[in-house]
């Protein structure tokens, strides 16, 4: 089956929703039929689409995925290869379904971090307060789908002027085949909160499967989130994500996304200033061969004075893959004082890889201090020649620049397990071997 212009597919991935039409509180039930309303006058994106020219979504309409009426097994063991010792809460989600055998709930004052299902009454009003009020459902087809089908997700609130060091770690797995699983993440932090949490997508599914997750962060004043995203789906599968931000007077949001696996990929991340003196830090990487897709597509909005951000986002692509970078950066008027970089950094490590990358800026405001730049292109000759000149042989030079070029990425996520985890995968997937 292959999708032009009409509702074919959204109709194919809707099918099964009764499953969940009565679930919940009332106010769920009406945000889901809303949801299925907007799906109903949307259409779902094709290279027609300026935003999706460079992504070709046809491979993923040709497969009738159907959402999964229950989770796969999964055993614990498979689990704890993904853990992240510095965390002492984790949910576990398996097929888009709760799993509380799999989760560890860690007790904390000013913290909750609960399954959407079993809110308790006070977490049910942040959750009613603010899911499907960052994320717009009326914009994007794939969002309006995930609400659709909103039952389990990760509900994580902060309170007032509560500090949470260590780590909050929210893995979702597939497991199953030919299905639809529809992730769900609502995050947020109070006046003078401080946390991090780490979003993990992981395959174990035998075969092609789509997951369409949708991300909200609530940044309130003064408040501070980090955010790590690490996408580690298997290679068959189809990964689509949108995340939406909103930052408060004197908010920061940092996030690391690291790309590694499934056969395409979008990451759709809106950061919205809704207040002066925020700052914003967004870094991404993608490590792709083969025929791989990974498309970054990001939108900073500077709406209030006073506001920082900066973006470094960069690919290595190998094989016939193909990565793709969109990033926009808007100063509206009156945003004056805005200080903000963006960078696109591109390697290429074999003669089919493909870059299509496009920084924008548009400015309104006068007083501003604004940048933005790209590169693509192979190993440098010069470094290359350095250190072969100090006894490296030409693949073990090549090896040991394409994995600085990458690590300058992952050194950054502040949490030390992960950065020490994906430095090894790094190094696996950027290494050839010495010719015969």
């Amino acid at each position: 089956m292959l999708v032009e212009s009409h509702n074919e597919y959204l109709d194919t991935l809707l099918q099964g929703r009764e499953a969940v039409a009565d679930a919940g509180s009332s106010w769920l039930r009406k945000l889901r039929m809303h949801a299925v309303e907007h799906a109903n006058e949307l259409t779902v994106p094709t290279i027609r689409d300026e935003e999706w020219r460079f992504t070709d979504l046809s491979p993923l309409y040709r497969n009738p995925f159907r959402p999964a009426v229950n989770p796969g097994i999964v055993e614990k063991s498979q689990v704890d290869v993904f853990a992240i010792p510095e965390a002492e809460t984790r949910l576990v989600f398996v097929d888009g379904y709760y799993s509380a055998d799999l989760s560890h709930l860690h007790a904390n004052d000013g913290l909750t971090v609960v399954n959407l299902a079993d809110v308790s009454r006070s977490a049910e009003a942040v959750a009613e307060t603010h899911l499907a009020k960052i994320a717009a459902i009326g914009d994007d087809a794939f969002t309006a789908v995930n609400s659709a089908f909103l039952r389990d997700g990760a509900v994580v609130h902060v309170a007032r002027e509560r500090i949470v060091n260590a780590p909050i770690h929210l893995l979702f797995v597939a497991s199953r085949k030919d299905s639809a699983i529809y992730p769900r993440v609502l995050v947020v932090a109070e006046t003078g909160a401080q946390c991090t949490f780490v979003e993990d997508f992981v395959g174990m599914a035998d075969g092609a499967y789509l997951t369409d997750a949708v991300t909200e962060v609530y940044v309130a004043a003064n408040a501070r989130v980090s955010h790590v995203k690490l996408q580690r789906e298997t290679p068959s599968a189809f990964h689509i994500a949108n995340t939406s931000v909103s930052a408060r007077r004197g908010g920061s949001y940092a996030t690391w996304t690291v790309a590694l696996g499934a056969r395409i990929s979008r990451h759709n991340l809106s950061i919205a200033q809704a207040g002066e003196g925020t700052e914003f830090s967004v870094d991404g990487l993608a490590l792709i061969s083969g025929r791989q897709l990974s498309d970054m597509h990001s939108s900073i909005d500077h709406a209030h004075a006073h506001g920082r951000s900066r973006q470094l986002h960069k690919t290595v692509v190998g094989g016939a893959a193909h990565a793709v970078f969109n990033g926009k950066i808007l100063v509206r008027q009156g945003a004056q004082q805005t200080d903000s970089g963006q960078q696109s950094r591109n390697l290429l490590i074999s003669d089919k890889a493909h870059v299509d990358t496009k920084p924008q800026l548009e400015i309104f405001a006068d007083d501003v201090k604004c940048a933005h730049g790209a590169t693509v292109g192979q190993i440098e000759a010069d470094e290359l020649f350095y250190l072969k000149s100090r006894g490296l042989s030409d693949t073990a030079a090549r090896n040991l620049l394409t994995y600085a070029f990458a690590a300058q990425v992952i050194e950054r996520i502040p949490v030390k397990s992960l950065v020490d985890q994906l430095e090894k995968t790094v190094l696996e997937q950027t290494q050839t071997r010495e010719p015969a």
